[in-house]
């Protein structure tokens, strides 16, 4: 079963977004998916951190998951999930959208900050390395480390003919 967040509006597929509308979907998604303590650790090692403002405070909500039967047959409603979401400005006028599950408020507006920073085409490559390479890197290695588990439990049934 596939799980998906709902979505009021329908997202246009990936090969209808501009290149830049893709790399800021990477971006995002790594955000969010981010442990908030490594993230908001990265964001504190990084220099010369610009000023902002809220446009709208850390807000901690609810939303729809929905999955699909057998991964891809009919949609249903799966459960609700918490979610926060959280906007700021930079004093340049750039803004930075943050969306986390769970009550997050503090990984909301870390979010917001490094996605606002990330639209700045001079900042976007040192952000890269400083940031997203580094999260990108640790949800491989979680991601490697699940499966070796997974695998260590792993079972291989066969079948053996008998006496003939």
């Amino acid at each position: 079963m596939s799980i998906q967040i709902f979505q009021r509006y329908r997202m246009p597929s990936s090969t209808a977004l501009s290149p830049d509308q893709q790399a800021r979907r990477r971006w995002m998604s790594v955000l969010a998916k981010a442990p908030a303590e490594k993230l908001i650790h990265l964001w504190d090692s990084l220099p010369d951190k610009p000023d902002w403002s809220y446009l709208r405070r850390p807000e901690t909500g609810m939303v729809m998951v929905r999955g699909r039967a057998g991964g891809s047959g009919q949609r249903f409603n799966l459960g609700e999930m918490t979610m926060t979401r959280c906007s700021i400005r930079l004093g340049d006028g750039r803004v930075g959208h943050g969306y986390v599950a769970g009550r997050g408020q503090g990984h909301a507006t870390t979010a917001a900050l490094i996605d606002a920073l990330m639209q700045d085409e001079t900042r976007r490559a040192a952000l890269e390395q400083a940031v997203i390479a580094p999260l990108e890197a640790s949800a491989a290695d979680r991601r490697d480390l699940s499966a070796r588990k997974a695998a260590a439990t792993k079972v291989d049934f066969f079948t053996m003919v008998r006496g003939e």
